[in-house]
């Protein structure tokens, strides 16, 4: 069964709200205001700046060409816009990598959750470096903590999935995203009044052109590339419930940019506080459950902006996945006439099983090894290595066929309709778009995943 989708947002706000939710996510926080300050401060935001215009932008719009002209899901819009032949693999590879990222996704939301709770329960007040340190490894190799936690976070994820668009992902998208902007802001405004926040404004916002290696800059594609859920399926499966009279590419614009904007009052909120107490920065998970917890410890009213912090993670990681689990339902929906109840509880069952499982990496299954060997990375069950190396290799693989199939397969005038949206809007960027689809994007891509590959196993 090949069936077209029903649902739509009510308008662009609705779908800025629910494409930029998506965006935001944990890479917003322990990752991007770290390589901004790592790379050269405000002289990386230029280049990433750059590299988002030329590489997000064009393959936003054309996950979104795809998912509203075919107006179903993944793997059924390749198969609608080019039947009888393999295309549909990619839908097909978007939705693999959607579950697989959300099952890593689930785990660490989970953690989020519990620190929330300790937060607000003062488990974390009064102790050590040493002792959050030794904590948070407790939890996290505990064999039934984490499944907990996890499992109330994906409870929360299909209690909005399983609405229906408008009152699902549209509804919870316009509620929390203006309340992650204002916990962001609360968490801005005390870290830039302590005192000592200026050296770490100047980490995130000095200028270091010296900074800026041929690493920073291939750190600056990757991230624009893959902060915008692209490759995942996401994008294509909300770009079908974008009703035809709405602009594509202003909605592209504000997207962006209010990603970009969101990843760097993260920075704000998170740096200056680190600096002003004499903590070394860090990325990842160490940043966000050992050196953060222990700033709180010492900052006036600790206690509350840590648990504001961690409710904003969730908020972060719950918003994202939504739109992970989405591609996969939609599937069920569209292409196999399920209704959305059983699709989103079939999917969240998968997800949560499969999270269980890379949970116990530092579990039960600690000791238990793959039969391969990859830089280090999969020597055991490892969720974080099972994530890096799905947005390293499948993310890109997924985007570079997206290029080339709106740059090379579908018919040019099929393409400047759904822009122009059928001659509404003007389309004076259109060869522009067309030059940077079809030759700049799938040479950045192939530059991204080769570095990616041969760093992987060098």
């Amino acid at each position: 069964m090949n069936q077209n989708t029903n649902e739509k947002f009510t308008g662009s706000l609705g779908i800025i709200l629910a494409a930029v939710a998506s965006a935001i996510g944990l890479g917003n926080i322990w990752k991007f205001p770290y390589i901004t300050g790592v790379y050269g401060g405000s002289a990386f935001v230029i280049v990433y700046l750059l590299c988002v215009t030329l590489i997000g932008v064009p393959l936003l719009l054309s996950a979104f060409i795809i998912g509203r002209k075919s107006e179903t899901d993944p793997v059924d819009a390749f198969k609608k816009l080019s039947p009888h032949t393999p295309w549909f693999l990619n839908g097909w590879l978007a939705i693999f990598t959607s579950l697989a990222i959300i099952s890593f996704y689930s785990v660490v939301a989970g953690w989020a959750i519990y620190y929330a709770y300790l937060s607000a329960t003062g488990g974390l007040v009064g102790l050590s470096p040493e002792e959050i340190g030794k904590a948070f490894g407790t939890f996290t190799s505990s064999s039934w903590q984490p499944l907990i936690w996890q499992l109330v976070f994906m409870i929360a994820t299909s209690y909005i999935v399983i609405k229906d668009v408008r009152d699902g992902i549209e509804r919870y998208s316009r509620l929390l995203m203006p309340l992650l902007l204002v916990l962001l802001i609360s968490l801005d405004i005390r870290a830039v009044t302590l005192d000592g926040a200026s050296v770490g404004l100047d980490f995130l916002f000095k200028p270091d052109f010296s900074k800026l290696t041929v690493e920073a800059v291939l750190s600056a594609l990757g991230h624009s590339f893959f902060t915008l859920s692209i490759g995942a399926g996401t994008m294509i499966t909300y770009g079908a419930y974008i009703r035809k009279k709405d602009n594509l590419l202003p909605i592209v614009a504000q997207i962006v940019a209010a990603d970009t904007l969101i990843a760097i009052l993260a920075g704000i909120a998170i740096f200056p506080a680190v600096f002003a107490f004499g903590v070394e920065p860090t990325s990842g998970p160490g940043l966000v459950f050992i050196t953060l917890p222990n700033v709180f410890n010492q900052m006036p009213l600790g206690q509350l902006f840590s648990f504001v912090f961690f409710l904003l993670l969730f908020i972060a990681a719950l918003t994202s996945a939504i739109s992970l689990v989405e591609p996969s339902v939609s599937y069920l929906i569209s292409g196999l006439g399920w209704k959305r109840k059983k699709a989103t509880i079939c999917v969240s069952l998968t997800i949560t099983v499969i999270g269980a499982t890379l949970s116990q990496g530092n579990g039960i299954l600690n000791n238990f090894k793959l039969p391969f060997y990859i830089n280090g990375i999969f020597q055991k069950m490892d969720i974080f290595g099972w994530t890096i190396t799905l947005t390293d290799q499948l993310l890109p693989i997924s985007g570079f066929f997206i290029a080339i199939f709106v740059g090379w397969t579908l018919d040019k005038k099929l393409v400047q309709k759904e822009l122009s949206s059928s001659g509404k809007y003007k389309t004076g960027y259109f060869q522009f778009y067309r030059i940077t689809i079809r030759f700049i994007v799938p040479a950045a891509i192939a530059l991204i995943f080769l570095t990616s590959i041969f760093g992987l196993f060098k």
